[in-house]
């Protein structure tokens, strides 16, 4: 690889334009990866292509290329019955699933209850609790518009203008508080960019230019800023806490706002840029974090932390085992994700299969076990108990086996196996927390999910033009994605928050996703009495 990038610099300088030597420039760099990783030691065709594109699936079955594996233990357990029923989310959805439409009363034409049946002429026709309901799904734009035409009268003499009064409720504003809600919702919480936003609106002929999209969700973040003070202030009191990062771009980030970052937390220079996910689960709460800049999930999760109340335990921190997840300021009980540790086995499934068939089953096993505690509902101290008495000798069998294999010199340390056993017996006290201590999780896939909400937008959106636009989107993500998981219409939540927005700022613990609508509740019931007074 030296002497071929010698020999480009040489012919370069004569023969190549700048912009062709940096795209063979690039086209040797990919050459170099390649051969790197075909020579490695446990590079196969599959896990090339495994790399390039990622797993199609990572089901058990499926990595081993049968259906030998698909046993669960909830499928030995004597407690569980052999035809177990359906989750919920299969088939079509019922009237119940739409939470979102509005529903019409139909009287009957020609009946209100106590005349006489038709059919027999002897009984009496009484009202039915259940009505009939019927479905029916109409389109409309994202965004209308009404065009209120007020009627003008002018006088013939002295020329003076009647104006007639818009109706009650219309409000002074071009832009009503449902427009930036759904600006925000399309924008932060589908991936749609404002120029594909402006676009559709277009076709609907309800223009609604970029720019202009971009002012209403900027003066939305800083009506919505001090809920979402309230909300990072209740994360950071929570049981558990997941973190992690992945990257992200942002093309005006000045040098003195790096080092303004560095100088607060991180502890070199770097030129990376992230989106950091935390999820703090506490009681049936759970709130998702988003921030992006500089720092990695471990240093965000010390700004969290900081805020937690100094009379609480130390919480459950779940994460990968890489180092900059971690936070060094705070105490925190460490718990590794075993589905990371998984991973390791799927990618060299192929090379190995009857060894990494024992530990996918057994990792399965696990994974079916605490299914069964959840669908129990299960206490944190019951599953504790549960996980100890059926998956801890499980895990106690896997354990030996680890160390049979690599004291044994039953697998090579250096071979793609090898590696991810010592991998999960180096991490193992932290990937079996949930053995020992009650609450832990087995993985970080709920932030890994959470994630998935900036990696939609890197996809669609590519970047963020400056920080403070990556930290409006940081707040809608926040918000959007904690409706989402506690099962709370965030478009109505955007829309309450911004018409109560001063009221939300002097209390905005009264405004958190699950206590919102009570607090409207008792706005209407006010309002209703300074009516009658």
């Amino acid at each position: 690889m030296p002497e071929i990038t010698s020999i480009i610099e040489r012919a370069g300088v004569e023969a190549l334009s700048v912009e062709d030597q940096t795209t063979l420039k690039a086209a040797i760099d990919t050459l170099a990866l390649l051969t790197q990783e075909l020579e490695s030691k446990n590079t196969s065709i599959n896990r090339l292509r495994q790399m390039l594109f990622g797993n199609s699936s990572e089901k058990t079955s499926k990595v081993l290329n049968d259906e030998s594996s698909t046993s669960k233990p909830n499928d030995k357990d004597k407690d569980k019955t052999k035809s177990s029923p359906k989750k919920p989310g299969h088939g079509r959805n019922g009237t119940a699933a739409y939470t979102g439409a509005d529903k019409i009363k139909v009287p009957h034409p020609e009946l209100t209850g106590g005349e006489q049946c038709s059919f027999c002429k002897k009984g009496k026709m009484n009202p039915v609790a259940k009505p009939t309901q019927l479905i029916r799904i109409t389109a409309m734009p994202p965004i209308g518009a009404s065009i209120y035409e007020c009627d003008k009268y002018r006088c013939s003499t002295c020329g003076e203008i009647s104006t007639a009064p818009a109706p009650e409720g219309v409000g002074n504003s071009k832009y009503d508080a449902s427009v930036t809600s759904m600006i925000g919702l399309l924008k932060y919480g589908t991936g749609l960019p404002f120029y594909r936003i402006e676009k559709l609106q277009q076709g609907f002929g309800i223009p609604l230019p970029s720019s202009t999209q971009w002012d209403l969700v900027k003066a939305g973040a800083k009506s919505l800023s001090p809920i979402f003070e309230e909300l990072i202030n209740q994360a950071a009191q929570g049981e558990v806490l997941y973190n992690d990062d992945t990257t992200m771009k942002i093309l005006k980030m000045t040098q003195e706002q790096r080092a303004a970052a560095a100088a607060d937390n991180a502890k070199e220079d770097r030129t990376g840029t992230f989106t950091s996910g935390i999820v703090s689960t506490q009681d049936e709460n759970k709130i998702a974090l988003f921030f992006t800049g500089v720092k990695h999930a471990g240093e965000n999760l010390s700004d969290v932390l900081a805020r937690r109340s100094e009379a609480l335990e130390p919480p459950i921190q779940m994460s990968d085992a890489l180092s900059r997840n971690v936070t060094g300021e705070f105490e925190t009980i460490l718990a590794n994700c075993n589905a990371h540790s998984r991973r390791k086995y799927v990618e060299v499934a192929s090379q190995f299969p009857e060894e990494c068939r024992f530990v996918l089953e057994t990792l399965s096993d696990v994974y079916g076990i605490d299914e069964i505690a959840r669908s129990r509902k299960l206490s944190d101290h019951e599953r504790l108990k549960y996980h100890q008495e059926k998956s801890g000798p499980m895990m106690s069998k896997l354990e030996k086996w680890l160390v049979e294999q690599i004291e044994g010199h039953k697998v090579e340390p250096n071979s793609g196996l090898g590696e991810a056993i010592l991998y999960m017996q180096k991490h193992w006290e932290k990937l079996t927390l949930f053995l020992r201590v009650a609450g832990a999780p087995l993985d970080n896939n709920i932030c890994e999910r959470a994630l998935k909400k900036a990696i939609l937008n890197r996809k669609n959106a590519m970047f963020y033009r400056t920080l403070k636009g990556a930290r409006v989107g940081d707040l809608y993500m926040s918000f959007i994605h904690t409706c989402e998981l506690n099962g709370i219409n965030p478009f109505d939540y955007f829309k309450s928050l911004l018409k109560n927005a001063d009221e939300a700022a002097e209390n905005p613990e009264k405004w958190m996703p699950w206590e919102y609508l009570h607090t409207l509740e008792k706005i209407q019931i006010r309002s209703s009495e300074d009516k009658i007074n």
